[in-house]
């Protein structure tokens, strides 16, 4: 090949591996973004006290708009306000 090629040749494949080395990172970032914002979703979860069949009913009234919470307050929490 000639000079200009082999420059480009060379060019072409560092961009690949920098594009590889982006692509991994990226990777490793999307993973640890899932894992926090699960993290995050299993504390709301614990925080509010729900059961999994009351979670279960929270998802499903989310896909037909905004639940109303305060009917899955437990009972201990309501006799603290008292």
């Amino acid at each position: 090949m000639s000079a200009r090629l082999d420059k480009i040749a060379a060019e072409r494949e560092k961009a690949r591996r920098k594009r590889d080395e982006w692509d991994a990172r990226m990777k490793e970032w999307d993973q640890k973004y899932r894992e926090q914002e699960n993290a995050e979703i299993h504390e709301m979860v614990h925080a509010a006290r729900l059961t999994p069949e009351q979670l279960a009913e929270v998802l499903k009234s989310l896909q037909h708009g905004t639940p109303d919470m305060s009917q899955y307050t437990n009972e201990e929490e309501n006799n603290d306000e008292i």
